[in-house]
């Protein structure tokens, strides 16, 4: 019995002490096992799942919002031991309006001003590169959030704390990155004070943006600072569905002169060629086109029901989203399937913190 006993008391202490000092880069197991916990109390309170997870080890609850913009609410937490902060991201509910902000999935660029009424312009950067665009439901709720969760990050600085985690699981996830982005930039710009250290994970994510925001993203969080956790059975980090035109590729790329080069051609050739280069480019044009349509102006309008004053953007010509950040891919194997198998009466068999956290006790890479 002492022999076992031993090894779990030493693999504990070194699990809370690891907790318990500052941030450090790289991808922490029993961190971002910590920050699930405290994801699940954030997701729902007086509830089965609220209560099916235990609390966190070393966070107490400091601070839950109220439901603004597209129902979204946040969480602060603290650890007063190691002078840790986190900002908790709350996914989506069974609201109208959160699901809105999913499937209002027009690009935006990545810096640009939001006309939330006629009195507010709400002015954000999430990149310099002018090709860097986001999913602009995403931005909305990030940017009611961002109104609450900038004052709270001044208190902590004043108190202090300089090591903050951003999380978020789902939805969160999502809004995690938009949010990440915008307090680097805050700080690049000496809005925000540089020595607050930011650590993110984004769990179970959709994609928030394009190829070009995913560039600065990653090298702005380089070094082991932003992470994206993945369950390869989850459906959710595929989405939103992307659409990938000519007009995503770095400025000199093959297409550049292609329409040039084939009218160089002799005739028939350059008839032929011609027919080719239409028969692939036409028809990613025109499903840009309509997933602008539907997913923008006219998933704009339901949105201004839920927020009247909001005055929706001119959108960004793209829908080329893309896997972004350094990815932690947590695999099931066939024990988890027999525990979660694949359910077509279920629309989330693989989504929640249960199974998540179920790989992630399986994670022997880290």
């Amino acid at each position: 019995m002492t022999k076992t006993i031993l090894p779990l008391f030493l693999l504990l202490s070194f699990s809370l002490t690891s907790l318990s000092q500052k941030l450090k880069p790289g991808f922490d197991k029993e961190e971002y096992r910590e920050m699930m916990l405290i994801s699940a109390k954030t997701s729902a309170l007086d509830s089965n799942y609220y209560l099916s997870l235990p609390f966190p080890a070393h966070f107490t609850l400091q601070y839950r919002s109220s439901s603004i913009g597209l129902d979204n609410l946040w969480e602060l937490w603290t650890d007063d031991k190691s002078g840790k902060a986190v900002i908790s991201i709350r996914g989506t509910t069974e609201k109208a309006e959160s699901w809105l902000a999913n499937f209002y999935a027009a690009m935006v660029p990545a810096k640009g001003e939001l006309r939330l009424n006629s009195h507010e312009v709400f002015s954000y950067q999430l990149a310099s590169e002018p090709k860097a665009a986001v999913h602009v439901g995403w931005l909305l709720s990030m940017v009611y959030l961002s109104k609450e969760i900038l004052p709270k990050i001044n208190e902590q600085f004043q108190r202090g704390n300089r090591d903050i985690l951003i999380m978020g699981h789902s939805q969160g996830g999502a809004i995690s990155y938009l949010l990440t982005s915008y307090l680097y930039n805050l700080q690049r710009l000496n809005q925000l004070p540089k020595d607050i250290r930011f650590k993110t994970y984004c769990s179970a994510a959709p994609k928030p943006g394009n190829l070009y925001y995913a560039y600065e993203y990653e090298a702005m969080t380089g070094g082991g600072w932003a992470f994206n956790v993945v369950n390869a059975a989850d459906w959710v980090p595929e989405m939103p569905i992307s659409i990938q035109t000519l007009n995503d590729f770095n400025n000199v790329n093959p297409f550049t002169n292609a329409k040039q080069i084939i009218r160089k051609q002799k005739f028939p050739k350059n008839l032929v060629l011609k027919h080719v280069y239409n028969q692939l480019d036409k028809p990613t044009r025109k499903a840009q086109r309509k997933y602008e349509k539907y997913l923008g102006r006219m998933a704009s309008k339901l949105i201004k029901k839920h927020l009247p004053d909001f005055t929706p953007p001119t959108y960004y010509n793209s829908n080329h989203y893309v896997r972004t950040g350094t990815t932690i891919v947590l695999l099931p194997d066939e024990e988890y399937y027999k525990l979660y198998p694949d359910d077509p009466t279920k629309l989330f068999p693989h989504h929640f913190h249960e199974q998540y956290l179920y790989l992630l006790n399986r994670l022997s890479s880290y």
